[in-house]
């Protein structure tokens, strides 16, 4: 292949390799040449031009296939726009030539093909260039038309299309030639011709003026012809001719208009003309006269439903603009239509003229218009509806029978309303929120309108406007309550009117379904209200005949309707619903006999609909409370069920003797009873199967039925991958609804709400607008069919035989078409049964049923009909699957082997080669590994049958079915599979799109076979690649989009594998040109497509994108249509979101542009935001409020007049094309504001982000940086837009966005004003984004996310001024009076847990808001207060600006409202703690309900709770710690009480409790609480909530009574530890870990306070007895401690593991361990030295709460772990700090060394046992090392100190410990690090003054004598820092210490030591000035002490001086020096202010 890349075709090369893959050599250098001749310097073209020509020219008679061909062709044409032209005619002549010959063989004709390509290539290329040649060629091409076959028609066409494009106007002489030829192939056999004429004519009517004006009507009515017996591919090709010809006669365009004086066709005609094909069809006008009189047949369907598609071409083509301005006209057109007897003369027909007209209108209406647009079209549409209304009203009330026509209009009207109703639901629910105007407007009266339709005649029409209240309440939950009160009161009022009773009950049933789409709900009363209306109409169906069967149905759809409520609702109302059920059917056989003597035809009609409903309304309880099926229900549903069966075998004879009228009702009650027996296990009717089965059968093989109904099931139960086979991928198209009429299966796409009005209140279908159950016929069978997959696995294998047998038999006996149903039925029903066996997997049973399965099957392999065979091989491949048996599959293979290589006819080719797939795709590779290679020889030989296309798409298809389910098993087939690939994608025609699309299956297949070793570059690999490559490009040029869409998941796969290698350069442009396709799945694939692109390289798929972009703007390239701005590519995707319905696509496209956002957001923060921000701004479109824009609307219209006669004439409006056509709907604005949540998120990693001064120097740096702070100002505009808009998402979305920017932002400061945050700026627009949130008609939802900004905003601390604090926390005190207000006050529109909801949030934002307000004060009383007159100096410095809050301002605000606040709390724990209980105690929980929750909405008032219960918890723990638990409240406040507070009992008692029972019952709740959540937080709780809990724990513990509750009940203790010991287990984060800490701590400190009081207690009672203590503290006289229940046995549990997790070398065990790599200490993080700083002094503190013999079982362990922190943590740092571990160590240490212990008798031997060897092991590692070389020795000696000074009577005389402390010291001393000498010195000063001699003479003696020498070695090295001065001179305040301990006598030798070293330390007079600073430094200090000295022994002093003269010489002249220079400075200081000096050298810590 690389061969292939170069400019001229490598002719060498080309010779060597075989004849099969030159034509892939070719294609690939075309490929190559296509891509460099662009790029190519015309130098070089020029120079090689005359050679290549050459060799393309000679292609062209090489017979090239297809792709090879196009290429080629353009290729040429290239060549010749860059290089030299003059050759060109000699080519083009030559070309001409070829098309001339007269040679008709098959082998010339490729050469043909290739000629006439090249002709429409240059052409298209060059244009007018190549002159006045144009005629000839022509003509020429024309002549050739006429002559040619199939594919030489195609392709002239379309070469002609490509002439007219380049000629443009030039070629006006042959217009009116190639239209006379081309017409006539309009209505051509083949359908490729078909679509190339009609694209041929799109191209000409653009020039050709007469197209549009005087062949108007014959276009028409030739395109009407076009469309019969058309293909899909036709019909969009023909509608779109026939759309555009239609558009440009009523607006031509500019030019043509101005070249010819046009009469224009009016809006009337051209709607006519429409209308004509809509109605009548191909057969013309004249004609049609007498066939009308005749009522003569009905359109062809395909015609209907291409014109159809030609409406929406029209319409679109027009534009937006076009179709506001004219929407009347055009409703009232598309109304009349589907109101004309021709398209409504079978009930079926209708229904399909119905879906056509709502096709047109939902295409036009929904995607052209913008918001505002559509609300003005909802006006009109129900001004359409309320016109019809009245011609209904004025029919039926004209009772003297006057208007005999009006009965005819009434049933057309109900088709108009049915298409105006769902129209409008549509509008309205799309609209959603947005729609409120619509609603509330009084002139529109939607409401009235829509539920005046509710009294039409017509059930179809009734039906239709129940639907539509539907989709109002859904879009405006608001109405859901009302409407359903309204319908009630209006039931009530008419029950006499058959029609109310039948339309309200219907408006009612739709509005109960809709309710699961409102997430609030509605009150739980109204399904008592549905309940007792329905129990009323049931009860009166009898009383009055006229009415009984629309009570009895209304009844039951109300009941059924309930049900969807589901079972929190429908529990309380099932025991009365079973009495029901029970009443409603016969009681025993004899009953039943007794009926059935006594109806007549009326009373069975009534009784037969009654019981449909019953069990309707059973089922629809199955289906949405599967909850409370328990066994006992399901056996009181069996006895009316089992009535139900008994009774449909006497149905038949009640039928014959009371008339078939009764047909439907009994088929209704079969339909009912099938489908819900589906629903139930089959166990639970087991027997009754024998009747059920005979029935089920009976049913679907049509015994009783003359109709030749099909199920409509077979598709769904075969594979979705055989969709290319049976065309069912139609389904996939955005034109499903109507093309679904064109299916062959019975009814197909008739569905329609009358066929079954339950479906009303049933689940929309997904991917469906509105429910459309099939007709009752096909129902039936399909719920026939559906049960019997269910029953079948569950049957005797005897009955399974007897069935398979009997389907035979039916088979057999049936004829002609009706054979061809019951054995569709019967395939459906044996899949289905197949289907139930696998999903058992149950196996199909012994020998003779699988022979009997088989024969059935195998018979229908080789059936005509595609769709029998389809399912036959599926149900072979399932049988297989079933049976699991090698043998078995083995035979099956067998027989299609066998098959295969004898049969020569498609139908059993075909059948059996799709049964070889279907086989190994369900056995999978291994079961059918034997069968591999024959398969694959077979298949690969079929797919080269070039005679039938058909056996190829088969072969082809099961190929690709049986690589993708061999998987590696396949490897070694893979390259004779690819060759045949590409071979047959090189020249199969392209008009069989088939074979292509499977072709694109298999290559995907082989990718993905391939795998990952794409990647490799060996040889073959590479070859395999680059064929793959080569393969996708081919089908990438493809005129088919399904092909296209291969082609993209192709690459999208080698993608996967094989990144490097795909080009993204070329892929994404063709991406973003398929965005705009008009195909679905070709948009489907693009993106999918770009998403997986977009998760790893998003920058160069957008950079990509915008090349295109600049490319299509350069080259003013009209192929490229695009609409891809400076926005880019994710402009277009936002774009897309507006105008695509497609669920799968849109969430593509919504993860597209989330991967993108990932990736690139943060670099490119101002495009992402603009991008928002652009989307988000749209929505001023529909205005803020609704009340301005009707009075702007008015001054505005006459300047509106003017400019629409100005617009008027711009023809179709091309300016139109460049800006986006609607506004972003709310959905795409949702989504806007949620990537704007996610932007902030992703610049969290960034702190620059968040700092505008760091912001503003890195902009300032680099002028392209972009930082999130920045824009502070558009996130705050854009959130506050989406808090404000109409919808209510949008405002959920806009709050959450305010939230998370208030998170982010509080914190950042304003630099240009000290003191204040950049947030303040925007407090008014805060509040304005807040207050509609609390608005009386908001929904709770919303209320309760602007609770939480609120507190967010509140606590945030941004607003610094009370009095616009006030503005916020105004609507919180608002909406707390709305919490007081208690249950029922307010009229409910949703349901109680929505009032739950509101209510929690609003306690939990106040609770939120009072932890702040409390935290704020706490910090402010921890200050010191500032001494008052220096305020303002201390300003500046401190940030404190004068304005600045009180520090206790917060809580003033909170304080009011506190009493009612911390009642409201507590109420809400309690409901809260009772809410958690286990299932086991519901029965404690109160009947009536919580104080916030009813007991019907329990499950979901959990949620709600669940949500808001921690910060309560935290905020009352801090109340009741601040009152002391209520005090104060408890006293006044009992009475007021409210009446309704939960937990207290009622009446007298309620004063009587204690102060100290009520401070028990609220520890027990918070403690009770707490212990709960911790026991087991859920993985998804927010770590905030353990974090609020915990901090609830730590203030509750920090009150002295809750101190008091937990220390007297131990156990409580135990287990608050334990729990918290799990919780550290599970939990991470170090904040929960010193959370936890403090709580422990608090808990021990409980207990010390407790046990301290008892000693007192103790000792004042025996102060007479002396060692009465001992026994007190835990563990007793043995010292033995009981785990679970000893306190401190938990404790030191929960301490060791904290510790042992951050300092594992604290574990013996790991230390042991043989993996075990000895760590060296390192400096723990911040977080984790705090916490094991708490940790030790919580251990340190565990002994006091032990008696003496328990503190000695602990100590040990104590002590081990402090000294092994101390080991641990004592690491040197930079600055000499000491680390907190470290400092609390010893401080722990100190603690129990100097405990009371030591002076417990009974304890002696062994505490000193333990002190010294505690000393011991911390003087074993005291010593740096090569293990710990940064060991911190001063840390060490402090420790050694402490022991010396603290335990000395332990540790005097033990001369081991004394020598091993001395060498420390001594260590120490010698140390080369001068801060280490020094802290030695302080420390030995401590134990030389130590008050016990005996313990401090011997250190003396030891390190007094080196300590001299130390002291005098200085005068050599005089020191060099300020550290080495420092030590020195601590060395001298010890000499100067031990000088003055020594005694009298000794006296004057301890001074002849210090006296002459402090002289050596002086210097001369002469070396003074030029001395560095630290020396004078020493000079000053060895000064000022020998004049302190001096005066303090003047003996002592003299008698050293003397003895030594030149000491004193040196002492004198340094004070003479020193005297002269303080006259100096005093003399320079009277000349200068005094500036007081600090001290240099502060000593930095201090222990003792």
């Amino acid at each position: 292949m690389e061969l292939a890349h170069s400019l001229l075709l490598n002719e060498d090369a080309l010779a060597q390799i075989t004849e099969a893959k030159r034509p892939v050599f070719i294609f690939e250098w075309l490929r190559f040449l296509d891509k460099v001749l662009v790029a190519a310097n015309r130098v070089d073209v020029k120079e090689k031009q005359k050679k290549l020509v050459e060799q393309l020219t000679g292609l062209i008679s090489s017979a090239p296939g297809p792709p090879t061909r196009k290429l080629l062709a353009k290729n040429l044409a290239t060549l010749y726009s860059i290089g030299d032209t003059f050759t060109v005619f000699q080519t083009l002549d030559k070309c001409n030539e070829i098309i001339k010959s007269k040679d008709d063989t098959p082998a010339y004709l490729p050469t043909k093909l290739a000629a006439v390509a090249c002709v429409g290539a240059f052409y298209e290329k060059m244009g007018r260039m190549l002159g006045s040649s144009f005629p000839d060629t022509i003509n020429n091409l024309l002549k050739a038309l006429k002559s040619a076959e199939s594919q030489g028609r195609g392709e002239i066409l379309l070469s002609l299309q490509k002439v007219l494009n380049g000629l443009g106007g030039a070629a006006a002489s042959c217009h009116r030639d190639i239209y006379k030829n081309a017409r006539s192939l309009l209505t051509d056999r083949s359908m490729a011709v078909r679509c190339a004429v009609a694209k041929c004519l799109l191209e000409l009517q653009n020039e050709a003026v007469f197209m549009w004006t005087t062949e108007l009507e014959n276009m028409a009515t030739l395109c009407f012809k076009a469309l019969e017996g058309s293909n899909y591919g036709v019909r969009v090709a023909v509608a779109k001719l026939l759309g555009t010809v239609m558009a440009t006669a009523l607006m031509p365009k500019q030019a043509a208009v101005m070249r010819q004086n046009v009469k224009r066709a009016t809006l009337e005609e051209v709607l006519e003309l429409m209308a004509t094909g809509f109605l009548r069809g191909g057969s013309g006008f004249l004609k049609s006269g007498g066939e009308m009189l005749k009522g003569g047949g009905s359109v062809s369907r395909e015609v209907r439903v291409g014109v159809t598609q030609a409406y929406v071409v029209f319409v679109t083509t027009l534009g937006g603009q076009w179709l506001e301005r004219n929407f009347a006209t055009f409703l009232s057109h598309v109304l009349d239509l589907v109101s004309h007897p021709r398209a409504t003369q079978t009930h079926v027909e209708a229904v399909y003229s119905r879906r056509c007209v709502s096709f047109m209108l939902r295409a036009t209406l929904g995607g052209l218009l913008g918001e505002k647009a559509q609300i003005a079209a909802g006006k009109e549409i129900c001004q359409a509806i309320s016109k019809q209304m009245r011609a209904v009203e004025a029919v039926v009330n004209d009772i003297s029978g006057e208007n005999k026509a009006g009965a005819a209009d009434v049933s057309a009207s109900q088709h108009v309303m049915v298409c105006a109703l769902k129209e409008l639901g549509s509008l309205v629910q799309s609209l959603s929120a947005t729609a409120s105007p619509l609603i509330q407007e009084p002139s529109i009266g939607l409401l009235e309108t829509v539920t005046s339709v509710l009294l039409h005649p017509s059930m179809a029409a009734r039906l239709a406007a129940a639907w539509c209240l539907r989709c109002v309440a859904v879009a405006l939950p608001y109405q859901l309550t009302p409407l359903l009160d309204r319908c009630a009161e209006r039931i009530n009022n008419l029950k006499s009117s058959p029609e109310a009773v039948s339309g309200y009950s219907f408006a009612m049933a739709a509005l109960l379904g809709g309710v699961h789409q409102c997430p609030l709900g509605i009150p739980h009363s109204k399904g008592k209200l549905v309940v007792s209306i329905a129990e009323d109409l049931l009860r009166t169906a009898a009383q009055n005949s006229r009415l009984s069967l629309q009570r009895t149905q209304a009844g039951w759809l109300l009941l059924g309707a309930l049900m969807t409520l589901g079972p929190s609702l429908v529990r309380y109302h099932l025991p009365k619903m079973l009495l029901l059920w029970r009443n409603v059917f016969p009681r025993s056989q004899k009953e039943l006999e007794a009926e059935k003597a006594r109806g007549d035809s009326f009373t069975w009609q009534v009784t037969l609909e009654g019981r449909a409903g019953a069990l309707c309304a059973m089922r629809s309880f199955v289906a949405h409370c599967p909850e409370l099926l328990t066994e006992d229900v399901i056996r009181r549903l069996m006895t009316p069920i089992e009535c139900a069966m008994t009774m449909m075998s006497h149905v038949p004879a009640i039928i014959k003797v009371h008339g078939a009228h009764l047909k439907a009702s009994a088929a209704m009650v079969r339909l009912r009873l099938y489908d819900i027996l589906a629903l139930l296990p089959p166990k639970t009717y087991e027997g009754s199967f024998n009747a059920l089965l005979r029935e089920l059968v009976a049913e679907f093989t049509l015994t009783d039925n003359s109709a030749n109904t099909t199920t409509s099931l077979l598709r769904s139960l075969c594979h979705y991958d055989d969709s290319v086979l049976m065309g069912s991928w139609l389904q996939e198209t955005d034109h499903k609804s109507i093309e679904d009429q064109l299916q062959p299966n019975s009814a197909s796409g008739s569905g329609a709400l009358e066929h079954d009005p339950s479906s009303i209140y049933l689940r929309v279908p997904v991917g469906e607008a509105i429910p459309g159950p099939l007709p009752l016929g096909v129902s039936v069978i399909d719920a026939s069919v559906a049960l019997f997959g269910v029953v079948f696995p569950h049957v005797s294998f005897k009955h399974r035989l007897q069935m398979l047998d009997h389907f035979a038999e039916c088979i057999k006996q049936a004829k002609g078409v009706r054979q061809q149903a019951v054995q569709l039925n019967i395939f459906t029903a044996v899949l289905s049964a197949l289907k139930g066996l696998a999903e058992n997997k149950s196996t199909l049973g012994p020998e003779e049923v699988r022979k009997s399965a088989l024969a059935l099957v195998m018979g229908a392999l080789d059936n005509p009909n595609p769709i029998l065979r389809c399912a036959a091989g599926e149900a072979l491949g399932r049988m297989a699957q079933v049976v699991g048996e090698a043998t078995f599959i083995a035979r099956m293979a067998q027989t299609s082997f066998d098959k295969l290589k004898s049969a020569r006819d498609v139908v059993s080719r075909t059948g059996h080669s799709l049964a070889l797939g279907c086989l190994h795709r369900y056995v999978g590779g291994i079961g059918s590994g034997q069968h591999l290679k024959t398969s694959v020889s077979i298949l690969l030989a079929l797919a080269q049958d070039g005679s039938s296309h058909e056996v190829q798409t088969w072969a082809l298809h099961s190929l690709a079915l049986i690589v993708d389910s061999s998987g590696p098993m396949y490897r070694g087939y893979v390259e004779p599979t690819l060759s045949l690939v590409l071979t047959l994608l090189l020249t199969v025609p392209p008009s069989h799109t088939e074979v292509h699309q499977c072709l694109g299956r298999c290559l995907g297949a082989l990718i993905t076979t391939v795998g990952p070793e794409l990647q490799g570059n060996g040889a073959t690999i590479s070859t395999i690649r680059s064929s793959c490559l080569v393969g996708c490009a081919i089908m990438q040029d493809h005129s088919d989009s399904l092909v296209q869409a291969a082609a993209i998941s192709c690459l999208q796969q080698l993608h996967m594998f094989a990144p490097r290698h795909v080009n993204l350069s070329s892929l994404v442009p063709c991406l973003c040109v398929h965005l705009c396709s008009s195909h679905l799945l070709l948009r489907r694939a693009a993106v999918a497509c770009l998403r997986q692109l977009a998760q790893r390289e998003a920058a160069e798929v957008c950079a990509y994108a915008m090349s295109l972009a600049k490319r299509a703007g350069d080259s003013k390239d009209a192929t490229i249509n695009l609409n891809i701005t400076e926005t880019g590519l994710e402009g277009v995707l936002f774009g897309m979101l507006d105008r695509e319905t497609d669920r799968k696509l849109c969430s593509d496209i919504h993860d597209t542009l989330g991967h993108m956002l990932s990736s690139l957001a943060v670099e490119k923060l101002s495009h992402w935001l603009k991008l928002c921000k652009d989307v988000l701004a749209a929505t001023t479109d529909v205005g803020g409020a609704v009340v301005f824009e009707v009075e702007k609307d008015e001054e505005d219209s006459e300047k509106k007049d003017e400019m629409d006669d100005d617009t008027m004439f711009t023809g179709l409006g091309e300016d139109d094309k460049s800006k986006p056509s609607v506004a972003p709907r709310w959905v795409t604005r949702v989504f806007a504001a949620d990537c704007l949540c996610r932007i902030i998120l992703l610049c969290e990693n960034d702190k620059a982000h968040f700092d505008l001064a760091a912001a503003r120097s890195a902009k300032a740096k680099n002028p392209k940086g972009d930082l999130l702070v920045l824009h502070l100002s558009d996130l705050i505009r854009m959130a506050f837009m989406a808090a404000t808009d109409h919808s209510n998402q949008l405002r959920m979305a806009g709050l959450q966005a305010l939230e998370d920017i208030i998170k982010k932002f509080a914190s950042v400061p304003e630099p240009e004003f000290p003191g204040h945050v950049i947030l303040e700026q925007y407090q008014a627009n805060v509040g304005a984004a807040l207050r509609p949130a609390f608005s009386p008609d908001t929904p709770s939802d919303i209320t309760a996310k602007a609770c939480q900004v609120c507190s967010t905003w509140i606590g945030s601390g941004v607003v610094s001024d009370l009095n616009d604090l006030r503005r916020v926390h105004n609507l919180l005190v608002s909406s707390l009076d709305k919490v007081q207000a208690g249950k029922g006050s307010s009229s409910q529109l949703y349901s109680e847990s929505a009032t739950t909801m509101e209510k929690l949030a609003v306690l939990k934002a106040w609770a939120e808001v009072y932890v702040v307000s409390m935290k704020i004060k706490k910090e402010a009383e921890s200050k010191p207060a500032k001494p008052a007159r220096n305020a303002d100096e201390d300003d500046d410095e401190d940030d404190m600006g004068s304005d600045v809050l009180p520090p206790d301002s917060l809580i003033t605000l909170v304080q009011p409202e506190l009493p009612s606040l911390s009642r409201l709390w507590l109420a809400m724990l309690r409901d809260y703690a009772l809410l958690t209980l286990p299932a086991e105690f519901s029965s404690q929980l109160p009947p009536d309900g919580g104080a916030f929750y009813t007991p019907e909405t329990i499950d979901t008032a959990r949620l709600h709770y669940r949500s808001s219960w921690a910060p309560v918890l935290h905020a009352v723990a801090l109340w009741l710690s601040s009152t002391g638990f209520g005090a104060d409240e408890e006293k006044e406040d009992v009475p007021s009480a409210p009446s309704k507070a939960p937990a207290l009992p009622q009446g007298a008692s309620v004063t009587t409790k204690t102060f100290e029972e009520s401070v028990e019952d609220r520890m027990h709740l918070m403690l009770g609480v707490s212990i709960e959540f911790l026991c087991f937080p859920r993985p998804e709780e927010p770590i905030e909530h353990v974090m609020s809990c915990l901090q609830a724990l730590f203030t509750l513990l920090a009150s002295p009574c809750a101190k008091i509750h937990i220390a007297q009940d131990q156990l409580l203790a135990v287990e608050l530890l334990n729990v918290l010991h799990r919780l550290l287990l599970t939990r991470d984060p170090p904040a929960v870990q010193l959370q936890v800490s403090a709580v422990v701590q608090e808990t021990i400190r409980a207990a010390q306070d407790h046990l301290q009081q008892q000693r007192t207690s103790k000792g004042k009672e025996e102060e007479g007895e002396k060692d009465c203590q001992t026994s007190l503290g835990e563990g007793g006289d043995t010292g033995e401690l009981v785990p679970g229940k000893s306190l401190v046995f938990a404790a030191m549990e929960l301490l060791v593991f904290i510790l042992v997790r951050h300092l594992p070398q604290l574990n013996t065990r790991v230390k042991e361990s043989p993996s075990h790599v000895p760590l060296r200490p390192q400096r723990l993080p911040e977080e984790s030295a705090r916490l094991v700083a708490n940790t030790v002094s919580i251990l340190a503190e565990l002994p006091s709460l032990c008696s003496p013999a328990a503190s000695m079982t602990i100590l040990p362990t104590v002590l081990f772990l402090i000294t092994g922190v101390l080991r641990e943590t004592a690491v040197k740092t930079a600055d000499n700090l000491v680390p907190l571990p470290v400092s609390a160590a010893l401080q722990g240490i100190k603690t129990i060394i100097t405990s009371p212990l030591a002076r417990v008798e009974s304890m002696q031997a062994q505490w000193t046992g333990l002190v010294r060897s505690s000393l011991a092991s911390v003087l074993e590692h005291s010593q740096p090392d090569e293990s710990r070389p940064d060991m911190d020795e001063v840390s060490m000696l402090t420790t050694i100190t402490l022991f010396l000074l603290s335990a000395s009577n332990e540790l005097v005389g033990v001369t081991v410990l004394q020598k091993g402390c001395m060498d420390r010291f001594r260590n120490a001393l010698n140390s080369s690090d001068p801060w280490v000498q020094a802290r030695c010195y302080q420390l030995l000063l401590s134990v030389f003054q130590h008050s016990s001699r005996a313990l401090s003479t011997p250190y003396i003696h030891a390190l007094a004598p080196l300590m001299v020498e130390k002291l005098k070695a200085v005068e050599r090295s005089r020191p060099g820092t300020a550290a080495e001065l420092q030590a020195v001179q601590e060395g001298i305040r010890v000499l100067e210490n031990l000088v003055g301990m020594g005694e009298e006598q000794n006296r004057v030798q301890l001074l002849a030591l210090l006296v002459p070293t402090l002289i050596s330390y002086l210097l001369d007079e002469n070396a003074i000035s030029s001395a560095p600073q630290v020396s004078k430094g020493l000079h000053d200090f060895a000064l000022q002490n020998l004049m302190r000295i001096g005066p303090l022994y003047p003996a002592a002093f003299k008698t050293v001086i003397g003895a030594a003269p030149e000491l004193k010489i040196r002492l004198e002249s340094a004070i003479r020096a020193n005297q002269a220079s303080s006259r100096a400075k005093a003399a320079a200081r009277q000349a200068q202010p005094t500036v007081q000096a600090a001290p240099t050298i502060k000593l930095k810590t201090s222990f003792f």
